[in-house]
């Protein structure tokens, strides 16, 4: 069979199209999971290996690869050029070339933390050993290390934060949009609290949040600490209500008949809410999480300025108060990993939502 298509031109260029047409739409699929990690400009590139439309493919690359990168470039260079023009209390604004250089240092300041960190451990378990050794009935006992927590431990912390708030703020605004959006009169009852607490900010629940944990979370061997707990439900608070009004609104306007339908069925109304709601308003629902989920990272940077607690915010606020000559370019290395965080965050909630919505139509 392989014979006679390679010795047939026709035949063999009618396989070599099938199989293009094969690999086109294997790119086709791949393509729906590289962009929503913003790597759209790949599938052109693709595109072009597999001999489509070169005209088309590179007028494609230029747009999602070509002109994003002149942008960028034009920002570095003007960047470059201005920063140096202006004047502050600390020295003039860093350029590029100062920004890597601060996070070079950062880097470098993170590998040895950890040297000291490993160096500490070692010594403990040396001693421990010793200890045994002399001493069978020697329990041993391992210290933590109680360095300063570099830039990347501040980076993690503040990660972990907002998942936590985020988390409690999906798990209250969820099943609360849920009643609302199936009955008018909870929505009633709901939207005139929604209105006033919406527009609170963080700096003004900060207080009473602080107050409240401190007065209910008393514990000898407390599971959180109070900083984290404190933090996170400041986020909860600010961030819930994208969810919650967002879910009120996909469950509003679901197709009634699809209603009778269950109640056709008699479904019990766990599982309408399970089979029938829920997949029904999910785009609705992963819009406002990913709306909250935006919210929550702003809101933590500034309770963690303003608290003081562990995170990328008090990084900021302490090298704000630093006050020494590259303290500024710190600052804006924080200031990048904070705008790269919450890109990578919107784009793990994009991930998410096709992976529960493509579960769902199955």
């Amino acid at each position: 069979m392989n014979a006679t298509v390679k010795n047939d031109p026709e035949l063999a260029r009618a396989a070599r199209k099938a199989a293009q047409a094969q690999r086109g739409l294997l790119i086709g699929r791949i393509d729906g999971y590289i962009s929503i990690f913003g790597f759209g400009w790949v599938t052109p590139m693709l595109r072009l290996a597999n001999g489509e439309d070169p005209s088309a493919q590179l007028k494609a690359l230029w747009r999602g690869l070509g002109i994003p990168l002149a942008s960028i470039i034009l920002f570095l260079g003007l960047w470059a050029q201005m920063a140096p023009k202006v004047d502050t209390s600390l020295g003039a604004i860093p350029g590029p070339a100062q920004v890597a250089e601060a996070f070079g240092g950062l880097v470098d300041s993170h590998k040895a933390e950890r040297e000291k960190a490993e160096a500490f451990y070692e010594r403990q378990h040396a001693r421990n050993e010793a200890r045994v050794a002399e001493d069978p009935s020697y329990e041993p006992k391992i210290h933590p290390y109680t360095g300063k927590p570099t830039y990347f431990d501040q980076i993690w912390t503040s990660i972990q934060t907002v998942f936590m708030g985020f988390l409690l703020a999906t798990l209250v605004a969820v099943p609360i949009g849920i009643i609302g959006g199936l009955s008018p009169s909870m929505n009633a009852a709901i939207n005139p609290l929604v209105q006033i607490f919406k527009p609170v900010s963080p700096l003004a629940w900060l207080p009473i949040v602080t107050m409240v944990v401190s007065a209910l979370y008393v514990s000898d061997d407390p599971l959180f600490d109070k900083a984290f707990l404190t933090s996170a439900i400041t986020v909860t608070l600010c961030s819930l209500w994208p969810t919650l009004i967002n879910t009120s609104m996909g469950v509003a306007s679901i197709d009634k008949d699809l209603l009778n339908v269950g109640r056709v069925l008699r479904l019990s109304p766990g599982v309408q809410v399970r089979k029938l709601i829920v997949p029904s308003a999910l785009p609705f629902i992963f819009t406002g999480m990913r709306l909250s989920l935006g919210v929550g990272w702003m809101v933590l940077i500034a309770a963690e300025m303003l608290a003081q607690n562990p995170g990328l915010g008090k990084f900021v606020w302490d090298e704000f108060q630093n006050g020494s000559s590259s303290s500024l370019a710190r600052i804006m290395v924080a200031v990048f990993t904070i705008g790269i965080i919450g890109f990578l965050l919107d784009r793990l909630m994009l991930a998410f939502e096709a992976l529960v919505t493509s579960r769902a139509q199955r």
